[in-house]
């Protein structure tokens, strides 16, 4: 049975090293995920891969069937996701093309379906979300960065924004304020709903460009893809590092 899945975000909607075995749509109680799942190998090691917005991607971040996507995971025998995201640059360090590896959110989306946990309930049921990533996944991450020479940051708050729209100069001036260091718009709530399935989930980030107020140049996709472009590069060699050892 797969044990691993990966979940691309935008810039990554399939990887080249996977050798796809089958694929496969799946019906879950919340509906179908966001596209088939890729079951594949890679690296010698099975692994199912999810593109977050779909493939070709056209869902938007708030209209991503987050639920469906955890829940067919599991369901597929799933116990850790590694999650690729893009995400803008708030603190000086979180400069465009840097890989980051959260370790805590501040979550700001709202009106979307955020738990499990809501109908049907024989008992109120609550999760621990001090720490809202895998710790032990997380660091397999970063020594692969590592391992690469990537210089990655190893911790730093994420900020999960509505979308789809960017944020405002103060917006972002409030969310650094609040304590994050990254803004991205699909890390919440998956890290909540894998959490509540049981799931070991961490994120590796993409910073793809400055976010709002943080440049005196123009936020454009042309330049958020030229970005992603570049670090996706890194992002394969983090994963050639990390899958054959998990």
């Amino acid at each position: 049975m797969t044990e691993l899945a990966i979940i691309g975000g935008t810039g990554l909607t399939l990887l080249n090293e996977i050798v796809i075995t089958r694929q496969e749509a799946w019906k879950t109680p919340y509906g179908e995920p966001s596209a088939a799942l890729v079951f594949g190998r890679f690296g010698g090691k099975e692994v199912i891969f999810l593109a977050r917005h779909g493939n070709p991607p056209t869902i938007p971040p708030h209209r991503v069937n987050y639920r469906g996507n955890i829940w067919a995971l599991k369901e597929s025998g799933v116990k850790k996701i590694i999650s690729i995201n893009s995400v803008g640059g708030i603190t000086a360090t979180m400069y465009p093309g840097r890989l980051v590896f959260p370790n805590q959110i501040i979550d700001y989306t709202h009106s979307r379906a955020h738990t499990f946990f809501e109908d049907d309930l024989t008992a109120l049921t609550h999760v621990d979300f001090t720490e809202p990533y895998c710790e032990e996944l997380r660091a397999t991450l970063i020594s692969a960065a590592r391992k690469a020479a990537l210089a990655p940051a190893d911790s730093a708050t994420y900020g999960a924004t509505q979308g789809p729209r960017l944020e405002t100069a103060r917006e972002i001036e409030r969310m650094e304020r609040d304590g994050c260091d990254v803004v991205g718009m699909t890390g919440m709530p998956e890290a909540a709903l894998s959490r509540e399935l049981g799931l070991c989930y961490a994120a590796c980030a993409v910073v793809a460009n400055w976010a709002a107020g943080r440049s005196h140049e123009k936020i454009t996709m042309q330049a958020i893809e030229a970005n992603l472009t570049a670090a996706m590069e890194n992002i394969h060699r983090v994963l050639a590092n990390t899958i054959p050892i998990i």
